[in-house]
């Protein structure tokens, strides 16, 4: 694996549903020894790019206003955290911000306004869920916290430092299209949101565009493609029958993963995750 000379002590900027910074220590263990260029397309929180700090990688969302957050931190970050600094942790302000999104001129806002919007609701809805309506609307209530950090501004200024140090391209693709150009002794990590355990447990609605069993399959198809062409693939997802079933052909290890998010506080806690290799 080649990384940067001196790594930074990094973390997510963003919690993220399904992110798997309670899992990193478990994903560590099968990580490959050596890889060249890392791939992630389905970045979300970005805890495993932020540990392993790879000189060249690739992430990727369809979110789009996720992957402005990586673009304005990257390029902006003096004017990211100078809008957070803005912000106060009030009901009615937040449900002012959360609206935006319902208003044309939110079209006109700024990259970095965007951004800052992200990053103020995330830290200030109800347990930091990002969740979208079927128009793409941000729709997590208040979280009613004290005082939370709205402005961490180590934590922004490490990663936007960590972005600029290495060779990482930020896209919003499709994970097929981001995929594209790796291979031989590259290495993809594949955290697509996972198959629901039951009909009401589904976190596709980070994203309005969902992400049903028939992606699922697409996904399996470009992991057979990926194997084909050398390259090494390792891949999170729920451990129901059906993601089992499908890659049955793949080395599979199940694991516990502490889920903290969710709408609804019985729903968090221990749950059985499946990790999909091809080496």
């Amino acid at each position: 694996m080649v990384q940067l000379s001196s790594p930074l002590a990094l973390r997510p900027f963003l919690k993220w549903a399904g992110g798997k910074r309670q899992l990193v220590p478990e994903l560590l263990k099968y990580v490959p020894s050596g890889y060249g260029h890392y791939y992630e397309p389905f970045i979300g929180g970005g805890a495993l790019l932020l540990t392993l700090q790879p000189e060249r990688a690739t992430i990727s969302d369809r979110n789009p206003e996720l992957i402005n957050c990586y673009q304005v931190v990257k390029d902006s970050v003096d004017d990211l955290i100078e809008h957070l600094q803005q912000h106060r942790n009030e009901k009615t302000y937040f449900y002012t911000v959360r609206g935006w999104d319902r208003e044309a001129a939110f079209a006109d806002k700024t990259r970095v306004q965007r951004a800052a919007r992200i990053i103020f609701l995330n830290k200030t809805c109800y347990n930091g869920l990002f969740r979208v309506n079927s128009k793409g609307q941000f729709n997590a209530p208040f979280g009613r916290y004290k005082n939370p950090t709205i402005v961490d501004e180590t934590v922004l200024r490490n990663v936007s430092q960590y972005l600029n140090q290495a060779n990482v391209t930020i896209q919003q693709a499709d994970f097929a299209t981001t995929v594209a150009t790796a291979g031989h002794h590259d290495f993809v990590y594949f955290d697509p949101p996972y198959d629901p355990v039951s009909t009401t447990s589904s976190f596709t609605s980070y994203n309005r565009n969902g992400f049903d069993r028939t992606e699922q399959q697409r996904l399996k198809t470009v992991v057979d493609d990926l194997t084909r062409r050398d390259c090494k693939v390792l891949l999170s997802n729920a451990s129901t029958d059906f993601i089992q079933d499908l890659y049955r052909d793949y080395r599979c290890v199940c694991v516990r993963a502490t889920r903290a998010i969710n709408s609804k506080a019985t729903k968090r806690g221990k749950v059985d995750e499946i990790l999909v290799m091809n080496y």
